[in-house]
């Protein structure tokens, strides 16, 4: 059969006869159409499926490679730079010990108030008195006020608070106050800070 006969055929077609639940007795062009119909509709609706799952996953995987080579990127710069990251830990380490090394213990705290009241005598100041407040607990260190009396003149407070600064412990100065009462002589109240690391600070 050829291609003038299937359109002569199909030219002489009675569309009634066709009916689907008398499939068998369809003329053979018309058969033959189907069934190309049928097969295209099934390939079509099979590629589609598959496209679309296709699709899913490569939208996935191109997600996935951002990803990986965003995390690919970041773990070759701390590989490029891992020396130097050790090297900067080992250098705050020394500073961290260096820094808890400077915090008296329990058994420094008088010869710390020796210092501090050689420093203030050294000064040409008077040291009326010299108090040790309530310690006050922090996070890693412990803070130990001390209240100071002295008396003598402007110079000597600033050669006295140079000094301390200059002590080999951490001392800091707070709220100080300064009056004459009529006297030759100043006097000078201030409070001193020192500080003691906090054991299992770390754990």
């Amino acid at each position: 059969m050829n291609l003038r006969d299937v359109i002569n055929e199909l030219n002489n077609l009675d569309l009634s006869e066709i009916r689907l639940d008398n499939i068998g007795s369809w003329p053979v062009v018309v058969r033959v159409i189907s069934c190309i119909l049928a097969f295209a509709l099934v390939l079509g609706l099979m590629w589609y499926t598959q496209i679309r799952t296709l699709n899913s996953r490569l939208d996935t995987e191109v997600a996935n490679e951002a990803q990986l080579k965003t995390q690919f990127s970041q773990r070759a710069f701390e590989a490029a730079n891992l020396q130097a990251y050790r090297m900067q830990l080992e250098e705050l380490e020394l500073r961290l010990q260096t820094l808890i090394d400077q915090l008296p213990t329990d058994t420094d705290v008088p010869d710390l108030l020796e210092d501090v009241t050689e420093t203030g005598l050294a000064s040409g100041l008077t040291i009326e008195s010299i108090a040790l407040q309530s310690e006050v607990a922090h996070d890693y260190y412990i803070e130990l006020p001390i209240n100071i009396v002295a008396r003598g003149g402007y110079h000597d407070f600033a050669t006295f608070v140079s000094g301390v600064a200059g002590l080999p412990r951490i001392v800091t100065l707070h709220d100080f106050t300064i009056s004459d009462n009529g006297e030759p002589t100043l006097t000078m109240n201030i409070q001193a800070k020192t500080y003691r690391y906090r054991e299992g600070a770390e754990e």
